[in-house]
């Protein structure tokens, strides 16, 4: 069976139908892995029990329409992605006992008088190399509550600090989802490869990516990394 079961060229992204790992074997090297991967934690993705609480007011109804996370039932393995040179995982403290030491990226997604009344005040993501400990608070991911394409979607300014933190040419997200590491990489106009194993969530990201491309944002100026001297990869 072919590995790849669709595959789109929008632009400087490649997207890909498919099982990551199988895939993954066909790409080469020279690529830097940014991804929101699945924690294995089995998530639910039916939002609405979160509604109510300590201020109902200013909460909203949720959402239950959102599918399970493909490989969420099952334990994370990071191996495969922080083989390679330049690595940003998010859910880090879901698999910590897997990974080596490294930088430690936090999204504070509250503001101070927020923090402890409501589910995490943050996330972590891990980075290969280094040993410090750097923070970006993002407040959009309210305003995603109840426009979010995937459960776990996270804002685009996130990602595209994300993204300025490495500095391969190529950027790899293997757990693509709705796209939001490929909107960053066409706003900075960085390469990208995205894979995507459920179809419906591989057609949202692509209708996205095609989207950044017609309407660039015209505040962040594109940068192009040189492009590495070894295992170059052509989209």
């Amino acid at each position: 069976m072919n590995a790849i079961r669709r595959e789109e060229i929008i632009g400087d992204c490649r997207l890909i139908l498919g099982d990551c790992l199988e895939v993954l074997p066909l790409l080469g090297g020279g690529m830097a892995v940014v991804s929101d991967p699945p924690y294995g934690m089995d998530w639910d993705t039916d939002s609405t029990r979160f509604s109510g609480g300590h201020n109902p007011a200013r909460r909203s109804a949720g959402r239950n329409d959102h599918k399970a996370i493909a490989g969420d039932a099952v334990a994370f393995d990071p191996s495969p992605w922080i083989a390679h040179p330049e690595c940003i995982l998010f859910g880090s403290n879901h698999f910590a006992a897997r990974l080596p030491v490294g930088t430690t990226l936090v999204w504070i997604k509250r503001l101070d008088a927020a923090f402890g009344s409501f589910l995490s005040d943050a996330e972590v993501a891990w980075q290969k190399g280094g040993y410090g400990v750097y923070c970006k608070r993002d407040l959009s991911n309210y305003a995603l509550t109840n426009s979010r394409q995937h459960p776990t979607q996270k804002p685009l300014d996130l990602m595209v600090w994300c993204v300025e933190r490495v500095k391969s040419a190529v950027i790899l997200d293997p757990f693509m989802g709705s796209g939001t590491t490929g909107v960053a990489c066409v706003k900075l106009g960085r390469k990208f490869i995205g894979i995507e194993i459920d179809e419906s969530y591989f057609d949202i990201a692509c209708e996205r990516i095609r989207k950044a491309y017609a309407q660039p944002d015209m505040f962040v100026t594109p940068e192009r990394p040189p492009e590495p001297t070894q295992e170059a990869l052509e989209l």
